[in-house]
């Protein structure tokens, strides 16, 4: 079974990625946005919890989070196998989700960053935002939470370093290109760490080209 994150960027493309890396890999991808809008939208505890500290214009803490992360990390198609996209973002959130597997004997077996130069990325951004109509999108506030990634990941990507489990990939250039850039890291890491991951859309060999 395959238990993995992707992490990047505002506009690094990691959410495209994580839909084809999954899907690819037989496993489901898992996007802490989508758990907050679906709790959030049916009401739930915990989606009136955080909608508290939404509306506000604050960050949802950690202590939400978590609980919103361990329930769908609870549910049948996660038990198989899955993709963490948008979690864990903090280092409080890294121990809960040790924790989280710790208690079905389980770890995570890769952890894939994209990398893309910030000014593609500003660019990126400031494209997405005319054509979405997002005027309050400037390349200040663009900046900004690029930033604020930087700052915020650094102490989550250098914990899973030490591990080694950690592979970096160019998220520049065509979409499937990079998908086979993903796919290999995936398997390299798992190759170096002993297993390989188990895939159903595509075997060793598409994963190695």
């Amino acid at each position: 079974m395959t238990r993995m994150l992707i992490m990047g960027p505002p506009g690094s493309g990691k959410g495209t990625q994580a839909a084809r890396i999954a899907d690819k890999l037989g496993i489901v991808a898992i996007s802490t946005g989508d758990i907050f809008r679906y709790n959030v939208k049916e009401m739930t505890e915990l989606g009136r919890e955080a909608k508290q500290y939404i509306d506000n214009g604050d960050f949802v803490p950690d202590d939400v989070t978590n609980r919103m992360v361990a329930d769908r990390l609870r549910q049948p198609d996660a038990q198989h196998g899955f993709l963490l996209d948008g979690y864990p973002r903090t280092a409080g959130q890294v121990e809960a989700l040790d924790a989280m597997l710790a208690e079905r004997d389980e770890k995570l077996a890769v952890v894939v960053e994209l990398t893309v130069p910030d000014e593609e990325l500003v660019a990126r951004l400031l494209h997405r935002a005319e054509t979405e109509g997002r005027a309050d999108d400037t390349a200040e506030v663009i900046q900004h939470r690029l930033d604020l990634y930087h700052e915020q990941t650094e102490a989550v990507v250098g914990s899973y370093v030490e591990r080694g489990i950690v592979a970096r990939v160019d998220g520049t250039g065509q979409i499937d290109d990079i998908t086979e850039r993903l796919l290999q890291a995936v398997y390299s890491v798992r190759e170096r760490t002993g297993t390989l991951p188990v895939v159903s859309k595509v075997d060793a060999g598409d994963a190695e080209s």
